[in-house]
């Protein structure tokens, strides 16, 4: 029994859940969802908050990049759980591959990590998609494989448990009408991966949005 103690111990700080969650749907949102053929992932906009201690070993131009990296980790992440999804049947639409997204963003000028001056209507244009998910993550630790391995070798691998907060709008392109939003607030440990918080947060919000069933 002793011997679990560490294991359920670990398990429990991986995946403990905080309370924060918020969930806004459109009233008329499976009009919306009846009328969407594809959805694209555009890449989150990506704080990285380290510590004094864990900045030191960063200038401030790793730390953007740490944050664009981490922003395809989790688009990657969640077309992943889409794929899932839609292979199980549960997924009501299709979801548009992120290398396409980002190539027909890029070709037509688009800085995929800075398009707030582009409707949503103006981006579905582009990418050929009825609606868009895009959205901010902030965390406490890096999740992208890289990232991660280089601030534990600069701290010891000594650092907090990892919390992420999620801020997700899903947006139809037809008239730039929110759909969904939906805001969750997760812990996770150092041993957590992007794929982890995106299983975990997506799980949660599947059983609420009106593009799954």
């Amino acid at each position: 029994m002793k011997r679990l103690l560490p294991f359920v111990f670990l398990f429990s700080i991986m995946f403990s859940l905080s309370a924060q969650t918020k969930l806004y749907v459109h009233p008329d949102a499976d009009n919306y969802v009846a009328n969407t053929k594809t959805i694209a992932i555009l890449p989150m906009k990506v704080q990285v908050k380290l510590r004094p201690k864990e900045l030191k070993g960063f200038t401030p131009e790793q730390i953007v990049e740490m944050g664009k990296n981490e922003a395809l980790d989790i688009q990657k992440g969640m077309h992943s759980w889409f794929l899932t999804r839609k292979k199980r049947g549960t997924l009501l639409v299709d979801i548009q591959n992120p290398s396409r997204t980002n190539a027909l963003l890029k070709k037509n000028g688009i800085d995929i990590h800075s398009y707030d001056e582009y409707l949503p209507s103006e981006l579905g244009e582009i990418l050929g998609v009825e609606t868009i998910i895009t959205g901010s993550y902030e965390t406490s630790k890096p999740m992208s494989n890289g990232a991660a391995i280089g601030l534990a070798v600069l701290t010891g691998g000594m650092f907090a448990t990892n919390t992420a907060t999620m801020n997700m709008d899903f947006t139809s392109t037809t008239d730039d009408e929110l759909v969904v939003n939906y805001l969750k607030k997760i812990k996770g440990s150092i041993g957590t991966d992007a794929q982890d918080l995106i299983n975990v947060l997506m799980r949660k919000v599947s059983r609420r949005i009106p593009y799954t069933k």
